[in-house]
């Protein structure tokens, strides 16, 4: 890998986007990249929003009437991606979080904010490579993976993502 560019917008105003938040991003980014070890330059694009703006995107795109916690809008398929003509980087896609459900989540799996939004960007990461746990053994990997990577970062899973009920 090259570089990677990471666009990070905010897109909401419900939550305030902790210090550190961005680099983060940028560095899952990076680090999910150079674990698939991809070859050139690549841009991705991340956007914050709250719980309502990600509901009516994953209404519109999945035709499922609820918030998620991130959606990941692939713009390549079979490794072959747009390039951007002026810097020759390729282009993987948008990744947008809910920063409301982020919170939420990191609360009830008992880890750090910066832990779940380390793993809701990596997770996007393998999607727009092309990864999809929908299918047992590609699941396993792509978790595998996701793990590895966060522990490169420091985002070491403290604990359990069983809830208890």
């Amino acid at each position: 890998m090259e570089k990677v560019k990471v666009i990070i917008s905010d897109r909401q105003h419900k939550f305030k986007v902790p210090t550190g938040i961005r680099m983060l991003i940028r560095r899952c980014c990076a680090a999910s990249l150079a674990e698939e070890r991809f070859e050139g330059s690549a841009e991705v694009s991340v956007s914050f929003l709250d719980n309502a703006q990600i509901r009516q995107l994953n209404a519109e795109f999945r035709h499922i009437d609820s918030a998620t916690d991130v959606l990941s809008f692939p713009l390549g398929q079979d490794g072959v991606y747009d390039v951007n003509p002026e810097t020759g980087a390729k282009l993987l896609g948008d990744i947008v979080i809910s920063l409301e459900r982020a919170d939420e989540q990191a609360q009830s799996f008992g880890h750090s904010l910066r832990r779940e939004i380390g793993f809701l960007t990596v997770h996007s990461m393998f999607h727009l490579l092309g990864y999809d746990h929908e299918e047992g053994l590609e699941s396993v990997c792509m978790r595998e993976k996701e793990e590895t990577v966060l522990t490169r970062l420091g985002l070491v899973r403290d604990a359990s993502y069983v809830m208890e009920e």
